[in-house]
């Protein structure tokens, strides 16, 4: 199991404890609580959760104030963007981006008060995040992910995108 730190402090690119490839296929160990708790990440994960979508589609920014998430890609490959939302910090406001695939295998570990947003880049992705609380919409923030003030660069400037994320609903 690989750790790095990230340009953003708190946010982690990790790369599985098992990524194992032979004839007959491959098996990947997402999660180890005894590994990630021994590599410094001692996040209790309590839900998991994957969205399905197809090219060219934008979900997020999204977050809120207590979730820590642990973001995967299962199936195919997307880009993720990463921002730090927490008005007390020095990188209020900062953001880094990643590309995961099903074929890097890497993860990235996102802290509360930050927001996370991807953008599918295959026919196909599926995200997976594990969480550590209960999926609650009421308390999270959207950042507009065409923001000026953020300036978060996209590889696709004409994305799918729902009416929360377009900031109409």
């Amino acid at each position: 199991m690989k750790v790095e730190t990230t340009p953003l402090d708190g946010v982690l690119l990790i790369e599985p404890p098992t990524n194992f490839e032979d004839f007959r296929g491959e098996y990947i160990e997402i999660y180890n609580e005894r590994l990630y708790k021994a590599a410094g990440i001692s996040f209790d994960f309590v839900q998991d959760d994957i969205s399905v979508s197809t090219r060219h589609v934008l979900r997020g920014v999204h977050g809120d104030g207590t979730t820590a998430k642990l973001v995967s890609c299962l199936l195919g490959k997307f880009y993720l963007v990463v921002v730090n939302m927490d008005p007390n910090s020095s990188q209020y406001r900062k953001w880094t981006s990643f590309t995961l695939s099903d074929k890097n295998r890497r993860q990235v570990l996102i802290p509360p008060k930050f927001g996370n947003g991807h953008l599918v880049l295959s026919e196909t992705a599926i995200f997976h995040y594990k969480q550590t609380t209960e999926y609650n919409r009421s308390g999270q923030f959207t950042v507009l992910w065409n923001d000026p003030n953020i300036n978060i660069w996209w590889p696709n400037v004409t994305p799918i995108i729902s009416r929360r994320d377009l900031a109409l609903d």
